[in-house]
């Protein structure tokens, strides 16, 4: 049997799963109306019989050899979809497929939602691009080069943006059609001050395991409206990095000022040697410690949820090592254009203040050779009407890149 047939009768197999749920679904709404029933304690068992199927009796090595040849012979969007479907086959296939697919760190490619939350790769930078609708104040963050002509480009992440009395607030979801925070796909946050001059990113889990007594704390500082909050989904946000612009008051000629502090993310990741914290699950962080908390009837809304202070953020509590700070490398001014000039080595052909470069703000002391000090981890730019391209690499992942080009995006009269 062929790898195409494999995969095509997985894909027939999962659709029939899906409607035996949503029977089951059925089932259970209309026996709420009848008389109840004792179930054997049989019942489990013969359902998890079903839903593993005939797949789930493979011997470990055949099953091995066809998710490895899957996760091989297809390493780019749309076709990538079929690595996820073996993972949704059954529990031993998703164990084998977890054991097999590799972080982007290692291998540069983007395949489960984790992937973006985990750092980039080492060697070369992930492109992708962002889309920008002005109508509806939304950001498309989507992985490839450049928009392609089907339409078939993978969404990745994307953010809308919230005007507030006193800030800005970027909404990170991974899907462009729920930005609530109740939602099991609200990814994290992006808020500004009031001059625009300063952006702290949250991310909705730790980027380590934060001790019980903090963790406990930092949810407890926050207050919920019954409305907003799920009661199972913990809406919690950790600060992770800020974006601090400088002041223009000379208004002289340039581009923006920019430098990042990852609290995250320890300076040591770029020394020869350095590792960065890597989540491997979207759920394991939490570890069933958030409050399960009561909601309401009535619609939801994007509201202000009162964030902890830098002092309080479970990550600066974390310790001692030093975090990365990142800058705009500084351009060159072109005579014959007369503008300022980077080499975006092709990824962005139309001037814009918005266009930046970031590197490792190092200092002497530090262990970072010069070519690692050169280069680039981050550029952002604009290649056509209201489209950007977006290349990070390590030690950046997916998210945290998103959310500091979203920062371009802001008014910032006092920095330009």
């Amino acid at each position: 049997m062929s790898i195409k047939s494999i995969v095509r009768e997985l894909k027939e197999m999962k659709d029939g799963i899906g409607n035996i749920s949503r029977r089951g679904l059925e089932g259970k709404h209309w026996r709420g109306r009848a008389r109840s029933h004792i179930a054997p304690d049989e019942t489990p068992a013969e359902t998890d019989q079903i839903e593993q199927g005939r797949w789930a009796n493979l011997p470990q090595e055949l099953l091995l050899d066809i998710v490895r040849r899957v996760e091989e012979s297809e390493t780019s969007w749309p076709a990538r979809a079929v690595v996820v479907h073996c993972a949704s086959v059954c529990r031993s296939w998703r164990e084998i497929t977890k054991e097999i697919v590799k972080t982007p760190e290692q291998c540069g490619r983007l395949t489960f939602p984790i992937s973006l939350k985990q750092p980039g790769h080492r060697e070369s930078p992930i492109q992708c691009f962002i889309k920008r609708d002005t109508a509806t104040s939304t950001f498309l963050l989507y992985y490839g080069l450049v928009p392609s002509e089907g339409e078939n480009d993978k969404l990745l992440l994307a953010a809308r943006k919230i005007r507030r009395a006193t800030c800005t607030d970027f909404i990170v979801s991974l899907v462009s059609d729920d930005f609530s925070r109740a939602s099991n796909t609200y990814v994290g946050k992006l808020r500004s001050n009031f001059l625009g001059t300063k952006f702290t990113m949250y991310d909705s889990e730790p980027t380590f395991e934060v001790p019980m007594q903090t963790q406990h704390a930092n949810q407890m500082s926050r207050r919920f409206h019954s409305r907003q909050v799920s009661p199972r989904l913990p809406a919690c946000n950790y600060s992770i990095g800020a974006v601090t612009y400088e002041l223009n008051v000379l208004r002289s000629r340039g581009p923006r000022r920019m430098h990042c502090i990852m609290h995250s993310i320890p300076m040591s990741s770029i020394e020869e040697g350095g590792t960065v914290p890597t989540l491997t699950s979207l759920s394991e962080t939490f570890g069933g410690h958030c409050p399960q908390l009561s909601t309401s009837k009535g619609k939801e809304s994007v509201s202000d949820i009162s964030s902890p202070s830098p002092a309080q953020s479970p990550v600066l509590a974390q310790g001692s090592e030093e975090p990365l700070v990142l800058k705009n490398k500084a351009p060159r001014w072109h005579e014959q254009l007369q503008c300022w000039c980077l080499n975006f080595r092709g990824r962005v052909t139309v001037a814009s203040v918005k266009n930046f470069q970031l590197v490792a703000a190092v200092e002497s002391f530090h262990n970072v050779s010069t070519a690692d000090q050169e280069r680039v981890i981050l550029q952002f730019g604009k290649i056509g009407k209201d489209i950007f391209t977006m290349d990070y690499r390590y030690p950046l992942s997916a998210f945290q890149a998103f959310a500091i080009c979203l920062s371009s995006f802001d008014t910032k009269p006092a920095c330009e």
